[in-house]
């Protein structure tokens, strides 16, 4: 048999590494399964975006958060596994045996799913050659607002996204030119009235139909935008598309072990992140409960109960909760080490 684990974490979201973090802090043997080539979850679809509501910490990037929370999760030293796709959880006696879309295999005595609402992927732009520009002009997501600093942006969508980044980018960009196909914007209203406000271009009712390259071929120079059957020409620098995401669940069970759900999307799970499969927990955005909040401080809180219940679960001796780390001996020497760099910075 391979290497054993106490817990093994289906996703490196928010959830899934405070959940390594907070697994390592009760001193269990934790790894974390991840299907894209980093950690960080849904966080990164949003890079630039500001994150204001996360308890005692100020504003911050969402691409600063992230190295944050990817560092606070790694404190323990988790085995960390990328580009794994999670096919199929059973189990063999008291052991989970999780299989990945690569034949690796995985054992674990206990399963903390954090995989949100599974793998997402943007949906793409259905225009002829449209996949040719996605390494020069064409865009799922804004990785730095500052490189459509100046440019003629064409955003296609009308939903919060599409809305959001248009109003982001309005005092960035030259111009923002909005297209949706439906009569009128989705978004939230204020967000809305931003972009009216501020003569930003709005086409209803419209469409890209085809996408005009420069001589080169391989920069989009111009879109043309069907509206109620007429196309017109629009020169642009940068075009974005906000169409939505596909969700693919990234996990299945045998049938003995498939835990209970509330509906497709919720796994049925307790406060405390106790699924209908003894050994199986979750946390964060697959789970629901009364009370739940779905937010990124929710997914902490989710995270720690659900360990809790998993360490009970492994060693029903072991105390209800971890202890806090004011007070806990593992941080002893590394609270030594922060005190004494930061003692000689203050002092350099």
């Amino acid at each position: 048999m391979k290497e054993l684990f106490d817990i093994t974490i289906i996703g490196g979201g928010p959830a899934g590494l405070y959940s390594a973090f907070y697994s390592g802090l009760r001193e269990m043997k934790t790894k974390i399964i991840e299907c894209q080539n980093t950690l960080g979850g849904k966080v990164r679809i949003y890079p630039e975006k500001m994150i204001w509501d996360v308890g005692g910490l100020r504003p911050v990037l969402a691409h600063e958060f992230c190295e944050d929370l990817i560092e606070q999760g790694l404190t323990f030293h988790p085995a960390v596994c990328l580009n794994q796709k999670v096919e199929r959880i059973e189990k063999e006696g008291d052991l989970f045996v999780i299989t990945a879309s690569d034949g690796e295999v995985h054992y674990s005595k206990a399963v903390i799913l954090a995989n949100g609402g599974g793998i997402i992927s943007p949906q793409k732009l259905e225009v002829e050659d449209a996949h040719k520009y996605e390494l020069t002009n064409l865009h799922y997501t804004v990785g730095r607002i500052d490189r459509f600093r100046g440019s003629r942006v064409l955003i296609s969508g009308g939903g919060n996204t599409a809305v959001d980044w248009a109003v982001e980018l309005m005092n960035v960009a030259k111009n923002v030119t909005v297209v949706y196909r439906k009569e009128e914007l989705s978004a939230h209203e204020a967000q809305v009235k931003k972009l009216r406000e501020n003569g930003v271009a709005i086409i209803l009712n419209g469409m890209i139909t085809r996408l005009y390259p420069n001589e080169e071929k391989d920069v989009i120079a111009a879109a043309a935008i069907t509206v109620d059957g007429v196309n017109q020409l629009l020169e642009v620098d940068d075009v974005l598309i906000n169409h939505g995401y596909h969700r693919e669940s990234s996990v299945s069970f045998a049938e003995a072990i498939e835990p209970r759900k509330t509906n497709e999307a919720y796994f049925e799970s307790t406060g405390k992140g106790v699924l209908s499969v003894e050994g199986l927990f979750a946390a964060g955005d697959n789970i629901a409960y009364d009370g739940k909040v779905y937010m990124l401080l929710g997914a902490f809180q989710d995270a720690v109960n659900a360990v809790n219940s998993a360490k009970q679960y492994i060693d029903p001796s072991s105390h209800p909760s971890g202890m806090v780390s004011s007070h806990n001996e593992v941080f002893k020497t590394r609270n030594e080490k922060l005190i004494k760099e930061r003692h000689a910075y203050g002092n350099g």
